[in-house]
């Protein structure tokens, strides 16, 4: 990588754009004594008449000491998904340039890809959902700007080969993002603890998974500080509110708890695992680094059928490359996967 040149991947109009400056950037300094008369709010106290900090910066030293890294080197978002589509919009030139993604894989990349009028080319993962690093390398070109990676991997569950994700790391010459969306429930280590080694990697994590935020939508983007800077212009001031900020900090410093819920859920998970090879329709089970477990059945889309009309809710990814009649389940409490094995092994039985 000693020929990378981020520089060249930045949009011309992105490299010389002025971020826009909001009150509480310009004004670092808070206090109880401050009378604060220039931003144009309401002066009226009910807990969220001010803006929240632009910069999130409790939310990211809280994270910081948990993850160990720098808070310099994050951007928070709505969602990752709002981390990704800043990815896009500093990174590609409509019209011109394009993504790699790796089906069956997490199916925003080719949406953002979409209304970014960015091209998409897929290369689709082995038979064992592990990624084709020379076919990728040969798939790239000069106008290959983004490699999405997600591992562990959604709809599959697995994680990468270290060495295939070291080699596209050397070798592929643009950005690539490692999306960490269920990296907490893993035995393979998070690559924030190489961030610095490769300069073309930016590594996206959530509090929606693990820590069981779904709702307040927070997203978490590592990397460099060269592209945080790139993504700090372009983000909108307040993008992450106040309330998503003190509920974020809140879960964060509360480290037992959510280790505790993670132990809980790969517990629940073995159990899972073990109980589905006694469903007779049931004729693969994946290995599993998330949350969730891969399985192949005779008909998906009978059994997702038969298992809604019991009130149970799963994902049928039947229609994904190398997905054929998969389904994917989500590891609930121990009292809602007892549920889905009865009605599992009741319909099994028809």
């Amino acid at each position: 990588m000693d020929t990378f040149n981020l520089n060249s991947l930045i949009r011309e109009n992105i490299k010389t754009l002025k971020p826009y400056s909001s009150a509480r950037d310009e004004y670092k300094a808070s206090g109880n004594d401050m009378v604060f008369l220039d931003a144009n709010e309401n002066p009226y106290e009910n807990g969220v008449n001010r803006y929240p900090d632009p910069k999130q910066k409790d939310v990211k030293k809280a994270l910081a000491a948990v993850k160990n890294c720098n808070p310099n080197n994050m951007v928070l978002g709505n969602g990752s998904d709002e981390i990704l589509d800043l990815i896009f919009r500093a990174f590609c030139e409509p019209k011109q340039d394009n993504i790699i993604t790796l089906p069956p894989t997490y199916g925003m990349y080719n949406v953002l890809a979409g209304v970014n009028d960015i091209a998409v080319k897929e290369i689709c993962l082995t038979e064992s959902f592990q990624p084709k690093a020379d076919q990728i390398l040969n798939a790239a070109d000069a106008n290959s700007k983004i490699l999405f990676l997600c591992s562990p991997n959604n709809p599959t569950g697995n994680s990468f080969d270290t060495e295939t994700v070291e080699k596209l790391l050397k070798e592929f010459n643009g950005i690539i993002v490692i999306d960490e969306a269920y990296i907490d429930f893993s035995s393979q280590e998070s690559w924030l603890k190489r961030l610095e080694e490769f300069p073309n990697l930016i590594i996206t994590q959530t509090l929606s998974k693990a820590y069981g935020m779904a709702g307040i939508r927070l997203g978490i983007c590592y990397a460099s500080f060269t592209i945080v800077d790139v993504l700090n212009r372009i983000k909108p001031p307040y993008n992450v509110n106040l309330l998503t900020q003190m509920h974020a900090l809140d879960r964060i410093l509360d480290e037992k708890g959510v280790q505790q819920e993670i132990a809980n859920i790969q517990e629940n998970k073995v159990k899972l695992a073990n109980a589905l090879k006694n469903v007779n329709f049931v004729t693969k089970i994946y290995p599993s680094d998330a949350n969730f477990i891969l399985v192949k059945v005779d008909n998906a889309d009978l059994r997702y059928q038969q298992l809604i009309e019991k009130g149970i809710v799963i994902r049928n990814r039947t229609t994904q490359p190398l997905c054929e009649n998969c389904l994917r389940l989500t590891v609930g409490t121990e009292f809602e996967n007892k549920k889905l094995i009865s009605e599992l092994v009741a319909i099994s039985k028809y």
